[in-house]
């Protein structure tokens, strides 16, 4: 993406933030970009001073990408559970660091160590237990492939920790653009 249509999407994102933590109506985002208007998946993240303070994504839209990203910023914002207890405040939003990972495609995967970390994402999927990580967990942890694929099982998605070189376990690819605010 070029520079205006990431500066449009984190635009988008920070509008949407602030509407739903203050109250406020939701704007409702609209372009004739062909790009900006792709059904593809996009994750959100929301950082305070380089804590987490919400991510939620989805892998495929049937929305354009700049009404999803609206949808996933305010979701990070009010809906992701590891922050119930602790929500964003009117106080905090200014603070907070937006990033967006727009997505490629699921890629099936028959060999989980052909992930090149920092670039690939991977979603591991076993029955009803699925969880997955964003390819920069990668850069921002130091883990190795073995140690990320685990991590994911047994943090993400509720599994035992090798469960990814199980048969009955789908471990899928994927890489993220990623757009931040300039800091």
């Amino acid at each position: 993406m070029n520079d205006e249509q990431k500066h449009i999407l984190l635009k988008i994102a920070r509008n949407a933030v602030e509407a739903a933590i203050n109250g406020r109506p939701m704007p409702k985002p609209q372009s004739q970009d062909a790009e900006l208007n792709a059904h593809c998946g996009c994750f959100v993240t929301l950082k305070n001073k380089d804590e987490l303070r919400g991510c939620i994504g989805q892998f495929v839209s049937d929305v354009p990408l700049i009404q999803l990203v609206s949808e996933m910023a305010v979701a990070s914002a009010t809906g992701d559970p590891r922050f119930f207890a602790d929500r964003i405040t009117s106080k905090e939003v200014d603070n907070l660091d937006i990033e967006i990972s727009v997505l490629s495609p699921l890629k099936k995967t028959a060999d989980p160590l052909s992930l090149q970390l920092g670039v690939d994402g991977i979603y591991i999927k076993n029955g009803y237990a699925s969880g997955c990580f964003l390819p920069q967990v990668a850069t921002e942890t130091g883990w190795s492939k073995e140690e990320f694929l685990s991590y994911c099982c047994a943090h993400k998605a509720g599994l035992k920790p090798d469960a990814w070189k199980d048969k009955g376990t789908e471990v899928y690819l994927f890489t993220a653009e990623i757009i931040e605010e300039e800091k």
